[in-house]
């Protein structure tokens, strides 16, 4: 989970600041989305539209986003897709988000895959809520692998029938993405865009005259910050099972939300917590999924071979100690 140290005083700071006419107004934006909660920092001064104008467009976003990814509406367009129904038109959203899927999935090994959706139903992390049973593995996994998934004409092709899409793991920073893209259509370079704890950073607060600056939270104890980091011109996104996570009613096991597509587990791993910076959100946020569900030999190769990516990884060590590596921009910053 990222914390955005600025929301924390928001409102408070932007009274603070409503009587200095020599510091920009600062607008906050605040409200519900993609079953969570968004947090916008904007300057008036900067804006070519009203604040309120700005919300509309932004409520048009996300209804637009929510009609082609979601999984929780029926009539989504991943839904119907999902329900093999052959005459759904695939938008430029849906497309854009499965070609960014399918070079991650390549370039990750497999271990980010929206193909994953029948195995998070089935381990109770989907729509349909907790599952009494353990899957059957072997049934399942044969309808797993983007690689089976294709888009010819504005079609999705099924190599297998079946396969479920799932972008939960994508669709969220995603949709940050383009947030900021409308905030810069409508004129505004300096700005902080928080949803579900993924951040994308412009420019600097200019209340403060200082970067925005980002917490991130010790997965061990989620009151304090492992590390707090100034942020500009970036995206960041964590992912980690400390928060989500399901125990057997049966057996008290307890499994991890992130699915490792190559043998369809929800188990923990030594990886506690992966956090990504990365020029857009959507990549961060697919990476920061796959880091959880990579083992962590195969992590710290992977970073080993990329020493200019930017992670913040906590892990366990072969001593059952916790480990941090800091890699990339966060090893470049020492933000207090």
């Amino acid at each position: 989970m990222i914390r955005t140290l600025p929301f924390l005083l928001l409102l408070a700071m932007t009274m603070l600041f409503m009587g200095c006419a020599e510091r920009p107004q600062q607008v906050v934006l605040q409200g519900n989305a993609l079953g969570t909660t968004y947090g916008i920092a904007v300057f008036e001064n900067e804006l070519k539209v009203k604040p309120e104008q700005l919300r509309l467009s932004l409520d048009s976003l996300l209804e637009a986003v929510n009609a082609s990814m979601s999984t929780y509406r029926s009539n989504s367009i991943i839904s119907r897709l999902n329900a093999e129904d052959s005459t759904v038109v695939i938008d430029a959203m849906f497309e854009e988000v499965f070609l960014l899927s399918k070079r991650i999935h390549q370039e990750s090994s497999g271990y980010f895959d929206p193909t994953v959706g029948l195995l998070v139903n089935a381990w109770g992390f989907g729509p349909e809520g907790p599952q009494n049973e353990v899957p059957q593995l072997e049934k399942l996994l044969p309808k797993v692998g983007l690689d089976k998934v294709d888009i010819s004409e504005g079609v999705l092709i099924k190599e297998v029938p079946g396969i479920q899409l799932d972008f939960n793991a994508i669709a969220k920073g995603y949709t940050l993405d383009r947030i900021a893209v409308l905030i810069r259509r409508n004129g505004g370079r300096n700005y902080l865009i928080e949803l579900g704890g993924e951040i994308v950073a412009s420019g600097m607060n200019l209340t403060k005259q200082a970067l925005w600056t980002i917490g991130i939270d010790d997965p061990q104890n989620t009151q304090s910050l492992s590390r707090v980091i100034p942020l500009r011109d970036a995206a960041m996104a964590t992912s980690g099972n400390y928060r989500k996570f399901r125990v057997d009613a049966v057996s008290g096991r307890r499994y991890g939300h992130t699915i490792n597509p190559l043998n369809g587990r929800a188990e923990t791993t030594n990886v506690l917590s992966a956090s990504v910076i990365a020029p857009t959100c959507a990549e961060a946020d697919a990476y920061a999924t796959a880091f959880m569900a990579m083992p962590l030999d195969q992590s710290l190769k992977f970073l080993a071979e990329r020493p200019e990516f930017s992670i913040h990884l906590i892990y366990v060590d072969k001593d059952n100690s916790t480990a941090v590596l800091q890699q990339g921009l966060f090893a470049d910053t020492t933000g207090e």
